[in-house]
């Protein structure tokens, strides 16, 4: 149903054409806000386009025909540094991941229609392909917070997709993990 594309330079302008329909997301992020220079900073969009072109921005878009409907940012701890409820998160931390979830974005039209699922199976398939190793998300439990404040996912999508509880860092947010292999 759904088509799966790694955001590079060939997919920007479906990636910025979703992200500029949903008022840069979130409030303007542009999907910076867990990158080390955050998402509240001036040129967001050429930020972001500055890391797609050097290789430090990755996520799976989730293509229905030419339209991108949607993503999953994924990236190593550097990448992506900055993760909500982060002192909780360092409180029981114990080893570091390979990889994180670092965003999971349904663009307005397309949520309850499987793109989360499709994204997060997306970005764990691009993962692979990068030599795998252990992924970890921050997944919120969706029965509890809605759906515009997702960022990270629903817990249930991850579960779905074999990811196991680690401990919870907020309220309604939990560390999951995954191990993937090398594709």
């Amino acid at each position: 149903m759904y088509a799966i594309k790694a955001l590079d330079e060939s997919t920007w302008d479906a990636f910025a054409a979703l992200v500029e329909a949903n008022n840069g997301v979130f409030g303007g992020c542009w999907c910076l806000g867990f990158h080390e220079e955050g998402a509240f900073r001036e040129r967001r969009r050429e930020q972001k386009l500055a890391r797609v072109r050097a290789g430090t921005a990755h996520a799976a878009l989730v293509f229905d025909g030419d339209d991108c409907a949607g993503w999953c940012q994924f990236g190593s701890p550097e990448e992506v540094p900055r993760i909500k409820s982060r002192a909780q998160y360092e409180k029981g931390a114990t080893t570091q991941p390979d990889w994180r979830i670092a965003c999971n974005f349904v663009g307005k039209g397309r949520r309850r229609k499987g793109v989360a699922t499709a994204g997060l199976a997306g970005a764990l398939a691009l993962i692979a392909g990068l030599g795998g190793g252990t992924v970890e998300g921050y997944p919120e439990d969706a029965a509890s917070v809605p759906a515009g404040f997702l960022f990270n996912g629903a817990l249930s999508t991850y579960e779905q997709l074999g990811f196991t509880r680690d401990r919870k860092i907020g309220k309604h947010r939990w560390v999951v993990t995954k191990r993937v292999p090398a594709a």
